[in-house]
């Protein structure tokens, strides 16, 4: 269903065709109809299916950019995402006027105080960060109309849900709520029945995962040995666009740094950047300013990045999911694409989990040796030397030097000559600076006791991912990389046994409509 079907006004639909979309996915077709006429809707379908514009534009369609309030609220999990649906809803409200800010913790509250005071309409932010602006006074959520929670198990998983039924409390009862997760758990239906009014459940069957188009293989390899076979791999295969994914926002600062140490044209993008400088990386790279992207999952979450052809995942994800999402960055418009996951020998039992997921098994890749790396190199530089020689104004620019050219013809035989050049051009693998990564732990991996039998490369074939190791890395490496983003709770945002929620009612029903795919 093309976008021109769904009821959009004029002033989103231009925005639409701006951006180049025309197809809606089928979360967007089914979810928009449904918001656009005021209905509580949960939304079930994978990560990076469009659920930002699926809640996003029939949001957009109901503020009154006239009226300085804020109008809707949109909850996500972490500072990437809010800025990531900041940024679409901003791109997609423009020709309305529609103001957006976003709040997240790790950055100065009281800018984004400012930036509130100036004015919004729609404000996307963390659980932390809200909570502490609600406590400043410095949020009103009195004039909510619509309630978005984004990525509704990853908050959960986080350890978010109090904060979360904290803040839905403080939101008017005459509300509609927009509700999307990948996964339906008890704790997510329960919020569904206690804050949403008759919602209706659309679930998006899971797609084929991966794709054909990509050639996917694994370099089992110790830590401290990952970076050169990285760059010598590079090196071979002369990636036109690659990203790069490093498990942390250290690890990608420090991969950044040891490729442009080794001549290569990469930046890195996570969630300590400002969105100004974010925006400029993702631009270059777009525009074929530079050859590497080196990225966070959560940060490159989203990207529309067409033209990459290798994918390589520096550190194995922390979810089997997240790897599909990975190596879809390429593979893509029926052009052919490839990934490279790199393995520590007490990480190979992830292996088979993503393997169990996609359905598709990874091939092993001999890793290729300095030696091997340096001829690659050599044979680049000779092909551009043959190019430039061939180039029509390359006439001119030797006629500026001819008279030192000749002299050095007298000084040197040609072999010497060409020999220079070379050694001016590729780096011998003897000199290559060193780049020094932090050693990481591995992920630890501990199979469950729900085994399917045997064993894969040095682990089970079970859901070692879904063990309850799973939520606990998530929120250590959320920590982590969020230490920021906190505040202080108070007993006013803590519910207690006998407290009942201020926005139920009696008169409530509890049931779901499920409206699954092709249902009419």
């Amino acid at each position: 269903m093309k976008f021109i079907e769904l009821g959009l006004s004029q002033e989103l639909l231009t925005e639409i065709e701006k951006a180049g979309f025309e197809e809606a996915s089928p979360i967007q077709e089914q979810t928009i109809p449904l918001a656009l006429t005021g209905k509580d809707v949960i939304g079930q379908a994978q990560t990076g299916t469009g659920k930002t514009a699926a809640f996003g534009l029939p949001t957009l369609e109901k503020i009154r950019p006239q009226e300085a309030t804020i109008q809707a609220l949109v909850i996500a999990p972490t500072r990437e995402l809010a800025v990531q649906s900041q940024e679409e809803l901003f791109r997609f409200g423009r020709s309305k006027g529609v103001r957006v800010r976003s709040v997240y913790g790790g950055s100065s509250i009281e800018k984004q105080i400012k930036a509130l005071k100036a004015g919004a309409h729609i404000v996307v932010g963390t659980p932390g960060r809200l909570l502490d602006l609600i406590k400043r006074k410095a949020l009103k959520l009195d004039k909510i109309e619509t309630l978005i929670l984004d990525e509704a198990d990853e908050m959960l998983n986080m350890g978010f849900l109090d904060d979360i039924e904290a803040i839905i409390e403080r939101v008017p009862a005459d509300r509609q709520t927009l509700l999307f997760s990948a996964t339906m758990p008890d704790a997510i239906k329960r919020i569904g029945v206690q804050f949403m009014k008759e919602p209706e459940h659309v679930k998006i069957a899971a797609k084929e995962l991966t794709t054909e188009l990509v050639d996917q293989y694994y370099i089992r390899i110790k830590e401290q040995e990952k970076f050169d076979t990285m760059t010598r791999l590079m090196d071979v295969e002369q990636p036109e666009l690659a990203i790069v994914f490093g498990r942390t926002k250290r690890r990608v600062d420090e991969l950044t740094r040891g490729l442009k140490i080794r001549g290569f044209r990469a930046e890195g993008i996570h969630g300590d950047l400002d969105q100004g400088k974010r925006l400029r990386v993702l631009r270059d790279f777009k525009n074929g300013n530079l050859d590497v992207l080196v990225a966070t999952d959560v940060a490159a979450r989203g990207l529309d990045i067409s033209g990459v052809t290798h994918v390589y995942n520096y550190d194995i994800p922390q979810d089997p999911e997240s790897y599909v999402h990975r190596i879809g960055r390429t593979g893509r418009a029926g052009k052919s694409g490839q990934s490279v996951t790199f393995v520590s020998p007490n990480e190979m039992g992830y292996l088979q989990i993503i393997e169990n997921l996609t359905k598709k098994r990874m091939k092993g890749l001999k890793p290729p040796t300095a030696e091997e790396a340096y001829q690659a190199k050599k044979k680049v530089a000779l092909g551009k030397i043959e190019r430039d020689f061939a180039a029509e104004d390359f006439a001119a620019k030797a006629a500026k030097v001819s008279k030192d050219a000749l002299q050095l013809a007298s000084e040197f035989s040609p072999e010497e000559l060409a020999a220079y050049i070379l050694t001016l051009v590729v780096q011998d693998p003897a000199d290559l600076p060193e780049v020094e990564i932090a050693r990481e732990k591995p992920l630890p991996f501990k199979p469950s006791g729900n085994s399917h039998g045997g064993r894969g490369r040095g682990g089970r074939r079970d859901g070692g991912y879904r063990s309850g190791n799973r939520d606990r890395n998530r929120r250590d490496n959320y920590r982590d990389n969020h230490r920021n983003d906190r505040y202080d709770r108070d007993n006013r945002y803590r519910k207690t046994k006998n407290q009942k929620p201020q926005n139920t009612s009696s008169e409530k029903k509890t049931g779901f409509v499920i409206r699954n795919k092709g249902d009419k």
